[in-house]
C-alpha cells in the first residue's frame, strides 16, 4: 500500500493551540462565548485564506443567519427586519468580543413568530380553499419583500397553503378521473371532498414541520449564528455540532457502531423507518419497519423512557460501541410490547461504496466501477477504504478478462485526499498525482512512489457537474497523464480545496462546558501537476456530453465566498506511453457520434427549456389556469419523453463473484438489480462505452483508418 500523510490537524495548527491564552472575556462560563473566540482565534490563524472580520463581514454574517433561519420570509415581519438592522454593521465588534446579544435577540423573536404562526396555521386551514379565483403567488424569494404585519403575514401563509392544496387537488382529482375512465360505473368522489383531503394533509404536513422544529432546541440555531460566519471564509469552512460531527464521520467513512436501522420521530413516537441491510438488527430479524420505540436501557441500566425525547438524543442512547448490548423496549405493529436486546456491531452503509459490474457489448467484455464518495476509516486506513475497495473491484473485473475499464466518479462529491492518491497509482507508473500550497505559499507534491500498475488497459473516467474535490483530483491527473479520456459535463464541480477537522475540545484544558464540537477548515488549495487549479475550473471533459442542467449555474462558481483561480509552477511527470492507442480518434469519433445523435440533441433542448423555465417564479392558483398552463408545459415537454424509451444497445450482467453474497441479502441483491438496470438505460455510459470500444481499437489500426480518410 502507498504511503501518505493525512492531510488533518498539524502541528503548526496545534502548536498555535497549545499557546493560546483566552481573554478575561471568557470569565463568562457560557459555552456559546466559548465557542464565539475559540473559532475566531483558529479562523484567523489557520484558514487558508482568512477574512477581515470588518463592518462589510458583519453585513454578511448579518445576511446569511436571516437567510439561513428565514430565507423564504415567512416567519419575520419588515419590524423585526427594522430591530434587528442596528447589529448589521456591529457583529464584528460583537464577535471579537465573544458576544452573542444579536444572535439571543434574534433567536427570541424567532421562537416568537414560529409560536404565532403555529397558533394560527389551523384556523386558515380550516376553511375551504376557492379554486375559481384568479390569484396568483410569486415565489422569487430572492426579490421577495417582508410582509409589513403578522395580518400580512396570515394572509402569505393562506397562499402558500393554497398553492400546496392546488397541488394535491388537482392529482386527487386526476385519479378519480383515470378510475371512471377504466370504469363507467365508478362514483367519483365529489371536488369538495377532494379540497377537505388536500386541507388535511397540509395540516399533517404542518404537525410534521412543527414537531421537528419544536424539538430544535437554541443550541441547533446557535449552530447555524456559527455556520454564518464560518461561510464568510469559503463555503467549506463549518461548524459541526457534537451530532453532526458524528455524522460526517458515518458519511466519510460508510460505517458506523450501532443496530442497524433508521429512525424517525412522529407524532412524539420513535419509529424505525428502515431496517439496514448487514446490521444486528437485519442480521437477527429483531425489529420491524413501523416498530414503536417505548425505552431504552444500557447494559445493568434502568430504562429511560424516550417519549417526546429529541431523535438526536434517542439515537446517542441507542448507539454504542461494537460489542454492547442495548435493551429496546419496543411496540410492535400488532400492539404487543416487548423488551428485545441487540448486540451492537460495526454497520456497513454497502451503497456508500465501490462496486463493479460487467458490460457485455458486440461480443466485448468491458467493466465499469461505480464510486459514490472516496471514504475512508481515519483512525485506521487498513480498514476498508476507497482506494482498496476499487483495487479488489479492478482485480474481479481482470478475472473476468475485461477489455476496458470505466471508472464513474458522477455525483461523487470527493472525500479522503490519501484514498485518491493511492487509487490513482493503480492506473500508472510512480509520479506526481497532486501539488498542495499551503497558507504561506508553502508548496509539496503528492506522488505514487509504487511502480507497479494495477490496470494497465483502457480506461475511461465519467464525470458530471456534482464530480468533486478527490474525484476531480484523479479526473485531472489521469487526464494529465493522458491515461484516461474523461467523459461527462462540460466542466466537473470546481472545488479545488482541501479541508481539515479540528476537534475544538483539544483547544482548551480542563474544559467544562461539555462537547465544543468541530471545526472543518480550509487549509490548503490543490493543482493538477500542470500546475493548474480545479478551483471553480473544475475539469474540463475530453468528451462534453449535454446534460439536462447544462444551462444552469451549478458548481463551486454558484456558492457564496468562493476561493479565486490561481496557478502554480508545473510538477515534473511524464504522459503515459504505455498503450499504443489512439486517444484523439476516440475523442475525435465521440464528438461526432454525439453531434448526430438524436437523442443527445434533445437532451441539449431539454437543458436549453430547463434554463428558460428556471427563473418563472409565478404560480397560479386558479385551477382552470393550472390546468391550462400544465397543459401547454406538457405539449412543450412532450417530445423530451422520447429520453425515456433509450435502451442501450449492451448487457449489464452481475460479476459471478459477487452472487454468494448478494443471495444472502434480498435488499442488497435487489439494489444492485435496480442499480445495473439504470445502467441499461444510461445514455452516458453507452457514449463511454463507445470511447472505450474506441480506445481498444490499435494505434496501427487507427492510422490506417485516418489515411483512408484522406
Amino acid at each position: 500500500m502507498k504511503k501518505i500523510k493525512f492531510l488533518l490537524a498539524g502541528g503548526v495548527v496545534l502548536g498555535l493551540f497549545y499557546s493560546f491564552t483566552f481573554s478575561s472575556s471568557l470569565i463568562n462560563p457560557e459555552k456559546d462565548k466559548l465557542l464565539i473566540e475559540i473559532m475566531a482565534y483558529v479562523l484567523e490563524r489557520a484558514h487558508y485564506d482568512p477574512e477581515t472580520i470588518d463592518d462589510n463581514f458583519s453585513e454578511n454574517v448579518f445576511m446569511n443567519f436571516l437567510d439561513n433561519i428565514d430565507g423564504q420570509h415567512r416567519f419575520f415581519i419588515q419590524a423585526d427586519i427594522n430591530n434587528f438592522a442596528p447589529f448589521k454593521y456591529d457583529l464584528d465588534d460583537q464577535i471579537k468580543a465573544a458576544n452573542v446579544n444579536f444572535f439571543d435577540f434574534a433567536y427570541k423573536k424567532y421562537t416568537q413568530r414560529l409560536g404565532q404562526i403555529e397558533a394560527f396555521y389551523e384556523p386558515l386551514l380550516d376553511r375551504p380553499f376557492d379554486f375559481s379565483l384568479d390569484e396568483e403567488i410569486n415565489l422569487d424569494y430572492d426579490n421577495m419583500e417582508y410582509t409589513e404585519s403578522l395580518s400580512e403575514l396570515r394572509r402569505l401563509w393562506l397562499k402558500y397553503f393554497k398553492l400546496s392544496a392546488l397541488g394535491i387537488y388537482v392529482e386527487k382529482k386526476d385519479e378519480e378521473l383515470k378510475k371512471f375512465e377504466l370504469d363507467s360505473t365508478y362514483v367519483m368522489k365529489a371536488d369538495d371532498l377532494l379540497e377537505e383531503q388536500a386541507r388535511a394533509i397540509i395540516r399533517e404536513n404542518m404537525e410534521t414541520f412543527f414537531e421537528v422544529r419544536n424539538d430544535m432546541q437554541r443550541k441547533d440555531y446557535f449552530s447555524i449564528y456559527l455556520n454564518a460566519i464560518t461561510a464568510q471564509f469559503d463555503p467549506h469552512t463549518n461548524y459541526f455540532a457534537p451530532q453532526d460531527k458524528e455524522r460526517f464521520d458515518t458519511n466519510i467513512s460508510g460505517k458506523f457502531e450501532g443496530i442497524g436501522a433508521r429512525l424517525q420521530k412522529k407524532n412524539q413516537e420513535i419509529r424505525i423507518v428502515e431496517v439496514i441491510s448487514g446490521g444486528p438488527v437485519w442480521r437477527d430479524k429483531l425489529l420491524e419497519v413501523e416498530d414503536v420505540i417505548l425505552k431504552v436501557a444500557q447494559e445493568n441500566e434502568e430504562p429511560v423512557d424516550i417519549s417526546g425525547m429529541r431523535i438526536d438524543d434517542v439515537v446517542k442512547l441507542i448507539k454504542g460501541p461494537k460489542g454492547t448490548t442495548v435493551y429496546l423496549t419496543v411496540k410492535h405493529v400488532d400492539a404487543s410490547v416487548e423488551i428485545i436486546p441487540i448486540t451492537r456491531d460495526v454497520v456497513e452503509l454497502e451503497d456508500a461504496f465501490a462496486k463493479s459490474s460487467i458490460i457485455l457489448k458486440d461480443e466485448k467484455k468491458y467493466g465499469i466501477i461505480h464510486l459514490p464518495k472516496f471514504y475512508i476509516d481515519f483512525t485506521d486506513y487498513s480498514e476498508r477504504n476507497a482506494a482498496s475497495d476499487v483495487k479488489k473491484e479492478i482485480q474481479k473485473l481482470k478475472d473476468e478478462n475485461v477489455e476496458g475499464i470505466i471508472l464513474d466518479l458522477r455525483n461523487n462529491g470527493g472525500g479522503s485526499l490519501q484514498t485518491v492518491v493511492d487509487m490513482t497509482g493503480f492506473f500508472i507508473e510512480e509520479g506526481p498525482v497532486v501539488q498542495v500550497k499551503s497558507t504561506g505559499g508553502r508548496k509539496n507534491v503528492l506522488r505514487d512512489t509504487d511502480p507497479s500498475v494495477t490496470w494497465d488497459g483502457p480506461l475511461v473516467v465519467m464525470v458530471n457537474e456534482s464530480s468533486a474535490s478527490a474525484s476531480e483530483i484523479i479526473a485531472a491527473a489521469l487526464q494529465d497523464y493522458k491515461r484516461a479520456v474523461v467523459v461527462g459535463s462540460k466542466q466537473t464541480y470546481g472545488k479545488g480545496t482541501v479541508q481539515s477537522v479540528y476537534d475544538l475540545n483539544r483547544v482548551i484544558s480542563n474544559n467544562t462546558h461539555g462537547d465544543l464540537g468541530a471545526l472543518k477548515l480550509t487549509i490548503d488549495k490543490f493543482y493538477r501537476i500542470n500546475g493548474g487549479s480545479t478551483q471553480l475550473e473544475g475539469v474540463k471533459s475530453d468528451v462534453v456530453i449535454p446534460g439536462r442542467y447544462s444551462y444552469i449555474e451549478t458548481g463551486e462558481r454558484s456558492q457564496n465566498k468562493p476561493l479565486e483561480w490561481d496557478q502554480i509552477t508545473p510538477a515534473e511527470y511524464e504522459p503515459w506511453d504505455n498503450i499504443p492507442y489512439n486517444f484523439e480518434y476516440a475523442i475525435n469519433n465521440s464528438k461526432t457520434r454525439i453531434e448526430n445523435n438524436s437523442y443527445m440533441v434533445l437532451i441539449n433542448e431539454q437543458a436549453k427549456w430547463i434554463k428558460a423555465q428556471q427563473d418563472d417564479n409565478l404560480y397560479t392558483l386558479n385551477y382552470d389556469r393550472f390546468l391550462k398552463e400544465r397543459k401547454q408545459r406538457e405539449k412543450e415537454t412532450e417530445k423530451y419523453n422520447e429520453l425515456d424509451n433509450f435502451k442501450a444497445p449492451f448487457l449489464l450482467e452481475t460479476l459471478k463473484v459477487d452472487l454468494p453474497e448478494l443471495n444472502k441479502d434480498s435488499d442488497l441483491k435487489e439494489s444492485r438489480l435496480r442499480w445495473e438496470e439504470s445502467l441499461s438505460k444510461d445514455i452516458y455510459l453507452f457514449e463511454a462505452v463507445n470511447v472505450l470500444e474506441d480506445l481498444s481499437v490499435p494505434l496501427k489500426k487507427t492510422n490506417k483508418l485516418a489515411q483512408t480518410k484522406l
